[in-house]
């Protein structure tokens, strides 16, 4: 019974595991190219619907003029003798109304008078009305025994030498078959132009969807040297709907190589820096000397803490987004408003008062880790110096042919400043964080960093209003 219940198990799991791969979608050109198959042919459907229509049209007002003109012929050259008799022409206008069966038929009644062209001879014309003189009519295709019919009829009067009133009505008409025959001929000869014209449009389209989507597998073949380290970025010359593609393909590209060289950089920062607190407490552990154990543990905990600090300090540059191709919008106002209500807690003895001059709508483009950082230790070293005061500016910058604005933020105090002979010193890259100064030094190493990585600027200067540091930063637009 076990073996029983477990052959339906195994096929169950082999079933599952045959599941067939999704269908690959169709290329881009072959979507093209059958949208335009189905286009085309729709098109050239409607044209060939349309002149069929208007041939039609056409060849029934051809055989209008036609049957009139026959009968005005026949109407020209009838006479009437001096007894009011009627007298047909002998010589018919086409040869066709002598020859029997041809299709093309004249007759002519009036007042007991009844005549028929050779080819109308035995037929039946009894469905012909008479006319009032000055009257006209075309009509068509109507059934008889004959086939079907179009025929023009008009009636006339003529003056006899007796001063009587003779009237007639002439009619002429021509079968069906020959008026399709001229349109079936139309028809097929407009299927194979139609048909040529439809496989040489196809074929110029492909033609032009491989042209006109070479750019793209430029773009593919570039990505292909870019993987295989041939090459850095996307560096051919693409059209205008591209560019902003591929730019945002270097850029993605650009990012994720500079976060490789921060993560590199940084752990080699942090072994660096680890060395020396490793080198002392080795030597504080295998020294001989006795007596001094309370000291050697102080000095272990010291470095102990000087290694947490630098490991926390790298960890905070490691986790540095940097700037981002589709970063989300971050608004500043908000978190601004959370970073001073912290600082004023901790610095209340000091009872500084933060001012806000924030644009409205103000954001930043990147992870919001990295702007609480940047905020909060810029806004911390203000309200460690300051006196009383201490100013936010946050404001956006617009640049024509940008999606996104750049920003500048600039954070000022009252306090004794920086002088100018050590702002460069402050402002020195790869300064570690066993190196940092205090005072205005602390966290500026995190702020360079992250200003870095989003390809800003840091400007240290002078407050123009309270006198005191002042903090810029501007990143620019993308």
């Amino acid at each position: 019974m076990d073996a029983d219940t477990a052959l339906p198990y195994r096929a169950l799991t082999a079933t599952t595991s045959e599941t067939k791969p999704p269908s690959r979608p169709l290329s881009l050109a072959a979507r093209a190219a059958i949208a335009t198959s189905f286009v085309l042919a729709g098109f050239l459907g409607l044209v060939g619907l349309t002149l069929t229509q208007t041939n039609k049209a056409r060849a029934l007002q051809t055989l209008h003029d036609r049957l009139e003109n026959f009968a005005i012929a026949y109407i020209t050259n009838t006479d009437v003798n001096r007894y009011g008799k009627l007298l047909p022409p002998d010589t018919p206008p086409d040869p066709n109304f002598s020859r029997p069966g041809s299709g093309l038929y004249a007759v002519a009644i009036g007042d007991g008078f009844h005549w028929e062209s050779s080819s109308a001879i035995g037929r039946d014309f009894t469905f012909l009305k008479p006319l009032k003189p000055g009257q006209s009519q075309f009509v068509g295709p109507i059934n008889t025994r004959m086939g079907r019919l179009y025929y023009y009829s008009y009636g006339v009067a003529f003056d006899a030498p007796n001063k009587k009133v003779v009237r007639l009505t002439m009619m002429v008409a021509q079968t069906e078959d020959q008026l399709e025959g001229e349109n079936a001929v139309f028809r097929h000869t407009l299927v194979i132009w139609l048909s040529i014209l439809g496989v040489m449009l196809i074929v110029l389209q492909l033609l032009l969807l491989r042209w006109s989507l070479t750019p793209l597998r430029e773009v593919a073949s570039d990505m292909s040297r870019v993987e295989r380290g041939d090459s850095e970025q996307l560096d051919s010359q693409y059209p205008l709907e591209l560019t902003g593609l591929t730019e945002r393909i270097n850029a993605f590209i650009t990012n994720e190589r500079e976060q490789r060289t921060r993560y590199r950089h940084t752990l080699a920062d942090l072994a660096h820096s680890l060395k020396t607190p490793l080198a002392v407490i080795r030597s504080q552990l295998e020294s001989p000397t006795a007596g001094d154990e309370a000291a050697r543990r102080a000095s272990v905990l010291d470095q102990v803490r000087r290694m947490n600090e630098l490991v926390a300090y790298q960890l905070s540059r490691a986790a540095t987004s940097g700037r981002q191709t589709f970063a989300s919008a971050v608004p500043i106002a908000g978190h601004a408003e959370d970073l001073v209500q912290g600082l004023e807690k901790v610095y209340a003895a000091k009872n500084v008062l933060c001012e806000f001059d924030i644009e409205d709508g103000a954001v930043f483009y990147g992870e919001q880790g990295d702007l609480l950082e940047l905020m909060g230790n810029l806004l911390e070293n203000a309200f460690k110096w300051a006196g009383h005061r201490v100013l936010l500016v946050v404001k956006m910058r617009a640049q024509a042919g940008r999606q996104r604005p750049g920003l500048w933020l600039s954070v000022e105090d009252d306090g004794p400043g920086i002088a100018e002979d050590k702002i460069e010193k402050v402002l020195q890259r790869g300064v570690r964080g066993d190196e940092r100064v205090q005072g205005h030094g602390i966290g500026l190493s995190i702020v360079q960093d992250i200003v870095h990585a989003y390809r800003g600027e840091l400007v240290v200067d002078r407050s123009p209003e309270f006198g005191g540091a002042r903090f810029c930063v501007s990143l620019a637009a993308s």
